[in-house]
């Protein structure tokens, strides 16, 4: 059977692409620690739409969680035609009072999970010379960001890494996107530790997101900015000098981390 496999998808982003794809007719297989949360969307997906929607609990932190996860799906022969990369968290703070195994786990989740996760479904699109992959980054990707340095240090790999293998998977029918969107209102800023009042005045919904992924798709684009500030935002980051940009967000955001001398 063929599935679209989600990550992280119990809440936010993840949950509002479950509810889009099923929508649209995909089987689905849903990833994310929470089994409750899990077993209680599927079983909604699937008296809504008809579809078969099926799950699998598992911290993708973990030591070979990917493995795992990949074995799970071969002994069920799931071919995973389409794979959205979304788990990942934040953090913010000043990088030497921020816990350091957070931060290392951040770059498990956001990172190695990600690349791992890619390699091992990339063969079968492959194969089947069909296949969309969703690797969900952010506009914190296109600056170096102080008070976010390990956040936005990771985003900046998902979107490098996504355009770069978009190209070398281009002639086996698979689209490969970095989607990029900016604050969103989602469990994020919760688990980032960050009040979200404070610095971001506006913030899309994850279905504005998921919205602007999906069109993007239909396009055959790459790359995908949610949200027309958002765009701007960053097709600004683009031209201005990086010391420019840390400057400015550190004059905005120092005063709320900076460790007083």
């Amino acid at each position: 059977m063929t599935v679209s496999l989600i990550t992280g998808a119990s809440s936010g982003i993840g949950e509002a692409f479950a509810r889009r794809l099923a929508a649209e007719g995909h089987e689905l297989l849903l990833v994310a620690r929470s089994e409750a949360k899990l077993a209680a969307l599927c079983d909604e997906l699937r008296a809504a739409h008809g579809i078969t929607a099926n799950y699998v609990a598992i911290d993708l932190t973990d030591f070979e969680a990917d493995r795992r996860l990949f074995q799970e799906t071969e002994r069920h022969g799931l071919e995973v035609d389409w794979l959205i990369n979304n788990a990942g968290f934040g953090s913010m703070g000043d990088f030497t009072e921020l816990d350091l195994e957070r931060e290392l786990e951040m770059i498990g989740l956001n990172v190695m999970a990600l690349v791992a996760l890619t390699h091992r479904y990339l063969p079968g699109m492959r194969q089947r010379k069909s296949g969309v992959i969703v690797n969900v980054s952010s506009t914190a990707s296109y600056q170096p960001i102080p008070y976010m340095a390990t956040y936005a240090a990771t985003k900046a790999f998902v979107t490098s890494f996504s355009q770069a293998i978009a190209e070398e998977n281009r002639q086996f029918g698979i689209l490969v996107q970095a989607l990029c969107p900016g604050p969103t209102d989602t469990e994020f800023f919760e688990n980032a530790r960050i009040d979200p009042t404070s610095m971001f005045k506006q913030q899309q919904t994850a279905e504005d997101v998921v919205e602007a992924a999906m069109r993007a798709i239909g396009r055959g684009k790459t790359k995908a900015v949610s949200g027309w500030m958002n765009k701007t935002v960053a097709t600004a980051s683009l031209i201005a000098p990086d010391r420019l940009i840390t400057r400015a967000v550190g004059a905005v955001l120092g005063p709320k981390f900076r460790k007083k001398k």
